[in-house]
């Protein structure tokens, strides 16, 4: 375990001053879930160069080198704690958005786990569309599901329950494991919690993702 710590420490590093937006929560859903280890959720910067709002457009590039990821995105309005609990978390969220995580493909499938944690988990970007305030410590997460769509024609729809961890328990995991390394959620910041689908980007087109009413829609287009 202590590898893959350094392997969030080199990832920091390179993080550098750049200016970052947030924060994802890794390894979180299906296949991907304890894939390092059980309980490890590791964390990954989001660059804030690289936040996105729902409709963008992105250039297309080469076949498979990038995917996107269905995820909720959580907007912070108050600074959390590494001793935070999950009513800590609740109370601190501003509002609550469907997005897409963007990821690239930059390196090998030899790879080591802690070049994997080094490379920031494939993290390139997050598109975000309308976020949503509801009351947060009762709406029911496990009975989400999100309809993918690629220029219309249907793709997948995946279900949260027995997909994707709890949402608060993810953000719990990720103040504490940041804690470590004297780093924390800050007002303003946007965490991705982990993927409903996963898709590579193999040609040009627009992709939506739509968590029905109470959470709403989001779309990017690759041209």
């Amino acid at each position: 375990m202590d590898e893959l710590y350094s392997g969030l420490e080199r990832q920091l590093v390179k993080l550098g001053d750049r200016k970052n937006a947030g924060w994802k929560v890794g390894l979180t859903s299906g296949q991907a879930r304890d894939s390092m280890g059980v309980g490890f959720r590791p964390f990954g910067y989001i660059l804030a160069e690289r936040v996105f709002s729902t409709g963008t457009q992105l250039p297309f590039s080469e076949p498979g080198i990038y995917g996107l990821e269905n995820e909720l995105c959580f907007s912070f309005e108050r600074d959390v704690g590494g001793d935070a609990d999950r009513d800590d978390l609740i109370n601190a969220i501003a509002s609550v958005a469907p997005a897409f995580e963007i990821n690239e493909q930059r390196l090998t499938p030899e790879a080591t786990l802690q070049q994997r944690l080094e490379d920031n988990l494939s993290q390139w970007g997050i598109v975000v569309g309308e976020g949503r305030q509801l009351d947060w410590s009762g709406f029911p997460f496990d009975l989400l599901s999100v309809d993918l769509t690629r220029d219309g024609e249907h793709v997948e729809t995946v279900a949260a329950k027995n997909h994707i961890d709890d949402h608060f328990d993810s953000l719990v995991a990720l103040a504490a494991t940041l804690a470590r390394f004297d780093r924390s959620i800050k007002a303003g910041d946007q965490v991705i919690t982990g993927s409903y689908t996963r898709q590579r980007i193999v040609r040009s087109g627009c992709w939506r993702g739509d968590f029905g009413a109470a959470i709403g829609d989001v779309e990017v287009e690759f041209s």
